[in-house]
């Protein structure tokens, strides 16, 4: 007997196209003469960043490698409270880098705080016909006067105020 449920999804890839080559950027870079001599720096501290969030995920999830200068390696943490949090565990990762193969014999820490862009309010969206709010507004008095109630008398009360025309 067959079964009647369904064939499981599945998913429409179309072949054929070719996805940018990050082979033409990494060029670009060599090229370059002002950025290739920074290629090497930029590489070593992407790679101690993957360590590092390796060995600390919850840790070091917000905070970012600046340098590796003179074996000693200097970190970003966004305020006080990560800073601190990181100074407890700067013997451990300390150690994973030494035993992963890194020359670094001190981790300093720097609180970097980095500039937040407010976010504007939300515009409202929704607006309510004159019809709906004589609506709610009939609600309002018709629901029993009881204290079950009252919060929420409250609040249609409060959406009839504020949707006034």
């Amino acid at each position: 007997m067959q079964s009647l449920t369904p064939p499981p999804f599945k998913l429409n890839i179309k072949r054929g196209r070719k996805l940018p080559d990050a082979s033409g950027i990494a060029n670009y870079l060599a090229r370059n003469d002002k950025i290739s001599p920074l290629l090497p720096s930029i590489k070593r501290n992407a790679s101690l960043q993957k360590e590092c969030a390796a060995i600390l995920p919850g840790v070091f999830d917000s905070c970012e490698v600046l340098q590796l200068a003179d074996e000693q390696l200097s970190l970003a943490a966004p305020n006080a409270s990560l800073a601190s949090k990181l100074k407890q565990t700067l013997p451990k990762l300390l150690a994973q880098l030494q035993l992963r193969g890194w020359q670094i014999n001190a981790i300093r820490i720097k609180v970097q705080v980095r500039k937040t862009i407010e976010k504007p309010s939300p515009v409202k969206q929704l607006v309510f016909t004159s019809s709906a709010i004589n609506a709610f507004d009939a609600l309002e008095h018709s629901l029993d006067d009881t204290p079950q109630n009252a919060e929420l008398r409250a609040a249609l009360h409060r959406l009839v105020q504020r949707n006034q025309v």
